[in-house]
């Protein structure tokens, strides 16, 4: 028998949404064509979902339909959706296995360094304090910081450098602009292939 912590953070996980539902919405949504039956994505620009908070992909595509995030295809794609819709396809590739690195051995100190420690001297935290450990997530009373161990780095790199450019602004108090306009094109580059790898 699950304990309440689990329950409680399965619960957290997929959110009010029904995965029944928003499997068949998913598809009928041509949301699978892209991201995966099961979440994970099989082109290298598109961002796997498998595993993914349920508020986290509710807020993205309510940002979508808003236009305070742009995407030629998502901003379509999120425009009809109702507020059951998105809750339920959330809530069906959050209920999905966690997406998980292809090779969890990938070793680069400059990445795993910034990852676990930051840099501290530049005002740079470490990315698992608020994503978690492998980079697996976290929740608090007020914010849902995504998964991104096991993103496609394509993904990770293209997004880190939206955020370095402000090309995507919808972060929290806009934390990750800040963070990425400190880094690197060689430690944002050294980050995806790391955090890709978890």
């Amino acid at each position: 028998m699950a304990d309440a912590e689990s329950i409680e953070t399965s619960n957290q996980k997929i959110g009010i949404g029904s995965p029944i539902r928003g499997k068949e919405k998913s598809d009928s949504g041509r949301c699978q064509e892209c991201h995966g039956v099961d979440g994970m994505s099989t082109d290298a620009k598109v961002p796997n979902h498998a595993g993914q908070y349920a508020d986290y992909l509710i807020k993205q595509l309510k940002n979508f339909q808003s236009g305070e995030r742009t995407h030629q295809v998502m901003t379509i794609m999120a425009e009809d959706l109702s507020t059951e819709d998105i809750a339920d396809i959330a809530a069906y590739f959050a209920s999905q296995k966690p997406m998980q690195g292809e090779d969890v051995n990938r070793v680069n100190p400059v990445a795993s360094n910034l990852f676990n420690n930051g840099d501290q001297a530049r005002g740079i935290p470490a990315c698992n304090s608020c994503h978690g450990i492998n980079g697996k997530g976290k929740i608090t009373d007020t914010v849902v910081y995504p998964m991104i161990g096991g993103q496609r780095e394509t993904y990770l790199r293209g997004q880190l450098v939206n955020w370095k450019l402000n090309e995507r602004h919808n972060s929290p108090e806009g934390v990750m602009n800040k963070v990425a306009q400190l880094l690197s094109e060689d430690e944002i580059d050294a980050l995806a292939y790391y955090i890709s790898g978890l």
